[in-house]
């Protein structure tokens, strides 16, 4: 009996986003109003995998570019995903299970999250230009774990309480303090990250500020954050998964694994997205007239953190712990105090505030050579 060549060594994920005909793009730092396009039939529009190097096996982008006027196929699926509006002006209607329709507006730095397995559509909101939209999702890890593309998008069980109250689907939302660096904005919809208040996170370093997502309550994490024009964070790692992109200014990251002898760098603006891999250190440095807001979204959070890394990394393991992210490395953490970062860090980043004719704002915190 011929049973054919034995499945062996497969990843479900990779196997189904090869199969849906589209362009699947990876790399390190990747600009994604330069990423290629085609159509994509399952959402009725055109798209693209993007596959951060280093991302891990949890999550993956889809980039979706919606024509003038038009919209994409309704879709449901065992799978979240967070969106993110590089470019345009649209909306989103959801339908839950129980029937209830919800539709908001988005636009330019606009985020939100799709409650599981909810019916939605998104539309193109201008007859003259396209929409252009990225969403990180858990396809990877859903796809991988059912292996069953019928499961994945066609069940109709109801979690309709992943959307919480109806105010979260037009920018309302509650705010859960907890502590610097862990305070909690719980919503579906935010119609802008660059005016969004954000609150001091001193750990991490020269006046830095933040927010934690809770977006349809789900596993699925986003955060941002802001350097003050003039400064830069603190060098950190943690685990794999998140993917970084700029919202407001510019700048770059250095990436680097301990006993490296160099740098990897990626210069971002607005589009650009990296991933810092497992364990890697990464160090973000604002060098633009602006405060520089980013994004990281990924899979685990402040209030689901999936992991026992992202758990130690964002929470901290005993009770009344910090998390490792924000904890130097001295005290069994993984930031990198300024006054322990290589000597070449800090100059490579005057000669860059030099160039773009930005003063520099570090001194009360790290002495100029």
């Amino acid at each position: 009996m011929n049973v054919g060549e034995p499945r062996y060594g497969v990843d479900p994920y990779l196997e189904w986003v090869n199969a849906e005909g589209i362009p699947v793009v990876e790399d390190v730092g990747i600009d994604l109003f330069e990423v290629p396009v085609k159509p994509w039939n399952r959402f009725g529009c055109d798209g693209a995998a993007v596959h951060l190097k280093g991302r891990g096996d949890f999550s993956s982008m889809f980039l979706l570019e919606i024509a003038k006027g038009g919209s994409t196929a309704v879709q449901q699926h065992l799978f979240e995903k967070v969106v993110y509006v590089l470019e345009g002006h649209g909306s989103t209607e959801v339908e839950l299970a129980n029937g209830s329709k919800h539709l908001f507006e988005w636009g330019p730095r606009s985020l939100f999250a799709i409650p599981l397995n909810a019916k939605y559509r998104h539309f193109n909101g201008s007859g003259n230009d396209r929409a252009l939209i990225v969403a990180t999702t858990n396809c990877a890890t859903v796809m991988n774990l059912f292996n069953d593309e019928s499961f994945v998008f066609d069940q109709s069980y109801d979690f309709s309480v992943r959307a919480g109250k109806d105010g979260y689907f037009t920018g309302d939302g509650d705010f859960h303090e907890i502590r610097q660096g862990n305070h909690m904005w719980e919503t579906n919809f935010v119609p802008d990250l660059a005016e969004i208040e954000l609150h001091a996170w001193g750990d991490r370093g020269a006046g830095g500020t933040n927010i934690m997502f809770v977006l349809a309550d789900g596993v699925m994490h986003a955060h941002i954050s802001e350097m003050p024009v003039g400064t830069y964070k603190k060098g950190h790692r943690h685990g794999p998964g998140f993917h970084v992109m700029c919202v407001t200014g510019h700048g770059y990251s250095l990436l680097w694994y301990d006993g490296d002898p160099d740098f990897t760098r990626v210069d971002w603006k607005h589009g650009v997205v990296f991933p810092p891999a497992d364990q890697q250190f990464h160090q973000h440095f604002n060098t633009s007239t602006n405060p520089a807001r980013y994004l990281a979204t990924g899979i685990g959070g402040t209030r689901y953190p999936f992991t026992t890394a992202n758990r130690r990394s964002l929470l901290g393991i005993k009770p009344g712990e910090k998390g490792a992210v924000s904890t130097s490395i001295k005290d069994g953490g993984d930031q990198v105090e300024y006054e322990d970062q290589k000597p070449d860090i800090h100059r490579i980043w005057l000669e860059e505030m030099r160039k773009n004719g930005v003063d520099a704002k570090m001194e009360k915190f790290i002495p100029n050579p």
